[in-house]
């Protein structure tokens, strides 16, 4: 699941910095997250085109996301702050973890669905570098868009930086394929 709020240029991104140090620590135990990745993208900073607030999250089970979205779990704070934004969600195909220990950027590549073989071995060879910390695929069956999710130990163009990371119950999805 994620939902991009788009800033405007010159919006101080310190103050989404400062609403993820203060609020950021309360998905920690988030009961059915599996995890929550607090991303920004900064004007100008690794070519980022635009300033944007966009977390990404992996839920152990609907329930919690549902619990979140509109049964007062959390998401309010977004409703009351910035309005209702459009929340994009795809249903799990696979994860991998990777060696990696402390996420510092992320990154969300869509593409059509095609045959699964592939993308479940990318996603498997990914998950084995050392800079990898999770990967994880899904597909969104309106669209028939397949979503690579992907935390990486570093920086680099075109990913999203991660300012926090909630991971109550990432342990308790299971690894490779979902089904």
């Amino acid at each position: 699941m994620q939902y991009e709020l788009t800033l405007p240029a010159d919006y101080d991104m310190g103050i989404i910095h400062h609403r993820v140090a203060t609020r950021g620590h309360r998905t920690d135990a988030f009961p059915g997250l599996g995890l929550k990745a607090y991303l920004v993208r900064e004007r100008g900073v690794h070519g980022s085109p635009v300033n944007q607030y966009a977390p990404f999250y992996l839920w152990h089970d609907t329930g919690g996301m549902a619990r979140f979205l509109v049964g007062g779990g959390g998401f309010q704070g977004i409703v009351d702050d910035f309005g209702r934004p459009p929340v994009r969600h795809w249903t799990g195909i696979a994860l991998q973890r990777g060696p990696a220990r402390q996420p510092r950027a992320a990154s969300r590549e869509t593409t059509p669905f095609t045959e699964l073989g592939d993308h479940l071995e990318q996603l498997a060879d990914l998950a084995r570098r050392d800079d990898v910390h999770t990967a994880a695929l899904g597909v969104d069956p309106y669209s028939w868009e397949l979503v690579r999710f992907t935390l990486w130990a570093h920086p680099g163009p075109g990913r999203y930086e991660v300012l926090h990371l909630s991971s109550p119950h990432l342990d308790e999805i299971p690894r490779g394929r979902l089904w």
